[in-house]
């Protein structure tokens, strides 16, 4: 082969892995962008949910259920109930701001109550900056037993910021993907591990969660646990403190292999509970009727 032809021909080789690297980029934006999207979509109508469960919790409802909740536009949400229920609006904005407000991408929100029967609002405020601002005053008084119906309303731009934010992070893979395109081309070079992402990690007491890594560690001792367990640790962990519904755990861990068997979560959660015993302050407790709690002095 003459200088020449080697010479396209090694050019070629190098416009075709500069093909492969960009289409290879531009599939890991769009996947990184569609993934997240859903993965935020289900988070934000878990929180959206649980704004209604505790609401009836408050009002003394243990038994009833809340509705799935209805996607009514891209940035509008509805809660409906089973039952009729009073509650009073104090307890609706402390749920939504110790809710919403740990979420730094939707500072600002509208709440409205509406009447089942006749859709007018009862009750209505907004929160800029986690402040609250009422719409339709109700404050102190206890709204009647009715059937109601409570829309959350986010603003656009929260929801456009977190778009770009997925962009920006699929940045990283890019340059991992064209790290493996060039270092073929030059000698090996020793790679360090990447530290664990500070969203895989979970401070319990005196614990420290490694969700990623499968791991609970507690001074100088480290537990192994299981994938499962580490699931289910995982769903604890985001909501510590918090009533978790028993149906919700079958549903997230054990629904997608088709089969959801109840002595499967009693066993999970009792393996649960022996390794967490280091510490006294953090333990799994049952509530009746409703399913466990993970309590963190």
């Amino acid at each position: 082969m003459s200088k020449r032809q080697n010479l396209h021909f090694r050019n070629g080789k190098h416009l075709i892995g500069a093909l492969l690297l960009l289409m290879t980029s531009v599939a890991c934006v769009a996947f990184s962008i569609a993934g997240n999207d859903d993965f935020e979509k289900a988070r934000m109508e878990m929180l959206i949910r649980k704004v209604g469960h505790e609401l009836l919790l408050q009002s003394g409802d243990s038994v009833s259920r809340v509705l799935p909740v209805n996607k009514i536009s891209g940035n509008e949400y509805q809660i409906s109930f089973e039952q009729t229920f009073s509650f009073l609006p104090d307890s609706l904005v402390n749920i939504t701001q110790g809710l919403l407000g740990k979420e730094p991408q939707i500072p600002d929100y509208v709440v409205s109550v509406r009447n089942c029967n006749n859709t007018s609002i009862v009750y209505g405020y907004a929160i800029t900056n986690n402040q609250k601002d009422d719409i339709v005053s109700c404050i102190g008084r206890k709204l009647p037993t009715d059937c109601y119906i409570i829309n959350i309303q986010f603003k656009a731009s929260s929801f456009i910021t977190s778009k770009n934010g997925y962009l920006l992070g699929s940045l990283p893979v890019l340059a991992f993907v064209g790290l493996l395109y060039f270092k073929s081309r030059k000698p090996e070079k020793t790679l360090q591990e990447l530290p664990a992402d500070d969203k895989d990690l979970f401070h319990l007491g005196a614990f420290i969660f490694d969700y990623k890594n499968k791991k609970l560690m507690h001074n100088d001792n480290t537990i192994d646990l299981t994938a499962t367990e580490s699931r289910v640790l995982r769903i604890f962990a985001m909501s510590p403190n918090m009533a978790i519904e028993r149906n919700r755990i079958q549903k997230e861990i054990w629904e997608d292999e088709g089969v959801i068997v109840g002595r499967s979560l009693d066993m999970f959660i009792s393996k649960l509970r022996k390794k967490l015993e280091m510490d006294e302050g953090v333990k799994i407790v049952v509530i009746r009727g409703i399913g466990y709690r993970l309590e963190v002095a």
